[in-house]
């Protein structure tokens, strides 16, 4: 398969009429003729931008000639210049070729660390341009075949060799396709090379992903050895799936657990799925609905023994000491711990450490992140507690929706057991697992070898200080007295770069984050992820009296004009600078947010700036931008719902069952389908869980409180006030009368 990788030249001359611009278009035509297309170019102009497209080319040849030695400035701006180029090549690609175009006595200028970086030197006029097209492209080809990861190679090359598939899916690389006129538009839509690549596991040159064998456990292999780890797991049905895998390889029936109360719903249901006894360790959480870490009180021992002697049914374990411990690292909002602290606490007082990093698979590729992930180069081994990391490789990196890995960590004393853990792994994959996510796992991990994967988390921790450098510029611009969204972190930003590891940690009794008195250390922001703030709401929960923007109405705004956010709160929306993000979209970000604050200022009518919107709730059609965030803001105030949602996290959830028997009763249908007004004191058969922010509230087994009623009512109430805006609370059942009721346990 032909992939299109041009030869970049980089010389003044190359559109002149004169005998260098003659020779180097010459030698352009030879490549040509080799098969490989040439881009000219006469200069780089902005380097940085430049050098970016490194990704695009399969070598580099610069033109550099001896005028421009022709005096000690000149030779000094000369080689400084090529200097530079190198090194920003080489921050970004250690292996592109770059060969030097010259006359045979510009090698005596070039220093040695600027040579060895070189393939090649070509004198200009010295051989034919055929000749040193071949060498060229020889060392252009060879880059090239060295860039796939074993997977995708393997995969590209069935692509390509035309086999007549006798197995499934049926549509047979495609070809059931072309045989309906719907399904010619969809093999249109998504092309041959993904149709011939969408197999089943009975292609034995592939490998197996069920057992791990040929190109796929090259693969992994090669992924483990990128992220620094001992064994690493491709997964294509999400973290979700990898969560659960972990739990049931080291997870039984009555086994006791601790678990972040801030968990994925994943971890929930696999409480639920292996019968364990859950104890809960309770974040913090300020009145912007920003859940914050859990205070490092709660990860001593003894505090976690007390849990466990609170449970009424921790006496059914077998065992008092706990299975697993599952954190989320990195929160939503991007808070993440220190994680030597918690190994240094916590090895050998619990079997399985878990970190669920699904938000973090960058943070191995930066020396920012420091001791503020799960696993990485020249991290300590724990004695006895195994590590294990579930990422999200579709979240932060490259790849496919879907794309997951599980990374472990071997103790001094304990290794993982391969046929144990698959066993696990098999209970929760497809026996058809989808060929391109495996693919998109493979290669995003080849994307993060160094120092590739560096440059691109560097670029993105940069792109994420910017912005919030132009939010902070936007903001002093207006003065006092206009409002303006503001972007949650630290008060100190450095004036250039990301500033130190010290400047994002999280310190006691700080106001910008309002969690609280945090132990020293334990806790930092990961700049990546940013949380904008809109007017309306303090961190003490209070609500202004003029001006208040909920958050729904700002994201609904942007998504009308391309923009779509990851997470919206009541006065916050979060959006996240992935490898992919660059700075055309973050600009159109403030450029939006500023067209919305001209819009809600003038009070235009929706029908004007939100017309979508309107076309699915007329109702609203005259009414204008403003008032409609003062009617929201207004009811919002009337409930005090920051506090009220603050509350219902850190109430008491009383278990009264096991999950797992909670389930099961729901299971044979021993429950009964109760309206709100009857939920206080009752048990509930579903998780609770509202969106935002998709936290559970609520697990099976656990208790209504009257502060949790009081919270639904307000939904009930929002919801038939204001639609289009609803509050999206999953286990919520609406029944033909309209009214919402929730399954729980019978009496």
């Amino acid at each position: 398969m032909k992939f299109n990788f041009p030869i970049i030249i980089i010389d003044e001359d190359f559109r002149s009429e004169n005998t260098s611009g003659l020779g180097i278009r010459a030698l352009a035509k030879a490549i040509e003729a080799e098969g490989i297309e040439v881009l000219g170019v006469t200069s780089y102009g902005d380097l940085t931008s430049f050098v970016q497209q490194q990704s695009r080319g399969s070598a580099f040849i610069l033109s550099i000639d001896d005028e421009e030695f022709s005096s000690p400035e000149a030779s000094a701006k000369a080689v400084a210049d090529l200097r530079a180029f190198v090194e920003e090549i080489r921050f970004r690609n250690a292996d592109i070729p770059i060969f030097l175009h010259g006359e045979t006595r510009t090698t005596r200028h070039i220093p040695n660390d600027v040579l060895r970086e070189m393939h090649g030197f070509i004198h200009m006029f010295e051989d034919t341009p055929e000749f040193i097209a071949r060498y060229v492209v020889r060392e252009a080809r060879h880059y090239l075949e060295s860039l796939a990861p074993p997977f995708f190679r393997a995969l590209v090359h069935y692509a390509a060799d035309s086999s007549y598939s006798w197995h499934c899916p049926g549509h047979s690389g495609g070809v059931a396709f072309l045989k309906s006129p719907v399904g010619q538009m969809f093999h249109q839509f998504f092309g041959e090379n993904m149709l011939r690549a969408d197999v089943c596991n009975a292609v034995d040159e592939l490998g197996q992903l069920l057992d791990h064998t040929g190109p796929v456990a090259a693969s992994e292999r090669n992924a483990a050895r990128i992220f620094n780890c001992d064994h690493l797991y491709f997964v294509t049905n999400g973290t979700s799936t990898s969560n659960k895998m972990v739990w049931h390889t080291t997870v039984a029936p009555g086994d006791i657990v601790v678990v972040d109360r801030n968990c994925h719903k994943s971890i929930l249901h696999s409480i639920i799925m292996t019968g364990a006894v859950p104890v809960f360790l309770t974040p913090t959480r300020n009145h912007y609905g920003i859940i914050g870490p859990i205070p490092l009180r709660e990860f001593s021992m003894e505090n976690i023994e007390k849990k466990i002697a609170a449970n009424p049914f921790a006496h059914e374990a077998r065992s008092k000491k706990p299975r697993i411990l599952t954190i989320t690292q990195s929160t939503y909002d991007g808070v993440v711990y220190n994680v030597e602290t918690i190994k240094d606490m916590l090895d050998g007082q619990i079997d399985t450490l878990h970190f669920d990093e699904a938000w973090l698979p960058h943070a191995a590729f930066h020396d920012f992140y420091g001791d503020y992930h799960a696993i990485g180069a020249d991290r300590p081994r724990c004695r006895e507690s195994m590590v294990f990391s579930t990422q999200s490789t579709h979240k932060m990196l490259a790849g496919l929706s879907q794309a997951s890995q599980i990374l472990v960590q071997d103790s001094q004393t304990r290794k993982l057991d391969r046929d144990i853990f698959n066993e696990a792994y098999l209970m929760h994959t497809s026996t058809s697992p989808q060929y391109a996510i495996i693919a998109s796992c493979d290669v995003a991990a080849a994307m993060m070898e160094p120092p590739g994967g560096p440059a691109l988390v560097n670029e993105s921790l940069s792109e994420a200080v910017e912005f919030r450098r132009a939010m902070r510029k936007v903001d002093a611009e207006f003065g006092d007295e206009e409002w303006w969204f503001k972007v949650w972190g630290p008060e100190f930003l450095a004036e250039e770069g990301i500033g130190s590891r010290e400047d994002w940690t999280l310190k006691a009794g700080e106001s910008w984050h309002g969690f609280g008195d945090l132990a020293e250390g334990f806790n930092m922001l990961d700049p990546i992820k940013a949380t904008i703030i809109t007017p309306g709401l303090n961190m003490d929960g209070d609500f202004a009296d003029h001006t208040g923007i909920p958050a729904g109405i700002v994201t609904k705004y942007l998504a009308e004009h391309g923009i779509i956010v990851e997470k919206t709160g009541l006065y916050s929306f979060f959006i996240m600078f992935t490898i992919g993000i660059t700075k055309g979209r973050w600009n159109t970000m403030v450029t939006e947010l500023q067209q919305f604050k001209d819009d809600y200022d003038r009070n235009q009518p929706l029908w004007r700036v939100m017309p979508e919107f309107i076309a699915k709730h007329p109702r609203y059609e005259r009414v204008g931008l403003k008032d409609l965030c003062n009617q929201i803001h207004s009811f919002y105030t009337s409930h005090d719902i920051a506090r009220l949602t603050t509350e219902m996290y850190l109430s008491d959830m009383v278990p009264a069952m096991k999950p797992a028997d909670a389930w099961a009763r729901m299971a044979h249908r021993d429950i009964e389908r109760l309206p709100l007004d009857e939920l206080e004191g009752r048990v509930t058969a579903m998780l609770v869980t509202p969106y935002p922010p998709g936290i559970p509230l609520l697990i099976p087994g656990e208790r209504f409180n009257a502060t949790i009623v009081r919270y639904l009512k307000f939904a009930r109430d929002f919801n038939a006030r204001f639609p289009g805006f609803e509050t999206d609370i999953h286990g919520l059942v609406k029944g033909e009368d309209g009214r919402y009721h929730v399954d729980c346990v019978k009496d």
